[in-house]
C-alpha cells in the first residue's frame, strides 16, 4: 500500500476539501476526513478515538461525520455523531459505506471519499439544514495521523 503521503495527491486532497465545502454549504453539519498509515487496534475503535481527538463530538447539534481511513489495513469507517444517528437508519451508513468501498476497490480513493462526503452532505442538509448564523465549526482540511 502507498505511504500516507502518496495515498492522495495534493490536487486530489484539494478536490476532497472542496467537496467538503460544497457538502457543508447547505447544512450545519460537519464532515471531516482523517487518513492514517495504519491502525494497530480495532479500526472502528480507532475511528471513534479520532472522532473525539478532532473534537467532532463538540458540535452544537452533534451532527459531525468522520470518514476515517487506515491505509495499510485497507480499511475505512464512516462514523456519525448521535445527532445524525437519531435521524437516519443504519441502512444509510451501510449504503454510503458500500458506495465508498466500490471506488476504493478499484483504487479510486479520491472519488470514493468525494462520493461519501456527498452522500453525508445530502442527509445532513435534509436533517440539519443551514440556517442564517450557522458557522463552520470544524476545519475542512484532511487530517493525518
Amino acid at each position: 500500500m502507498p505511504y500516507i503521503e502518496d495515498f492522495l495527491s495534493a490536487q486530489e486532497e484539494q478536490e476532497i476539501i472542496e467537496a467538503i465545502r460544497v457538502a457543508e454549504r447547505e447544512t450545519s453539519g460537519e464532515i471531516r476526513v482523517h487518513i492514517e498509515q495504519g491502525c494497530d487496534a480495532d479500526v472502528y475503535e480507532r475511528a471513534l478515538d479520532v472522532f473525539h481527538l478532532l473534537k467532532m463530538d463538540n458540535t452544537i447539534q452533534r451532527n459531525g461525520v468522520l470518514i476515517y481511513v487506515a491505509v495499510d489495513n485497507k480499511a475505512f469507517v464512516i462514523f456519525g455523531d448521535e445527532g445524525i444517528n437519531k435521524n437516519v437508519d443504519s441502512n444509510f451508513w451501510n449504503s454510503t459505506r458500500d458506495k465508498i468501498a466500490t471506488y476504493f476497490k478499484s483504487g479510486n480513493f479520491k472519488q470514493g471519499l468525494i462520493e461519501g462526503i456527498s452522500e453525508a452532505g445530502k442527509v445532513l442538509s435534509a436533517h440539519f439544514p443551514w440556517e442564517h448564523g450557522d458557522r463552520n465549526e470544524l476545519d475542512n482540511t484532511i487530517s493525518k495521523g
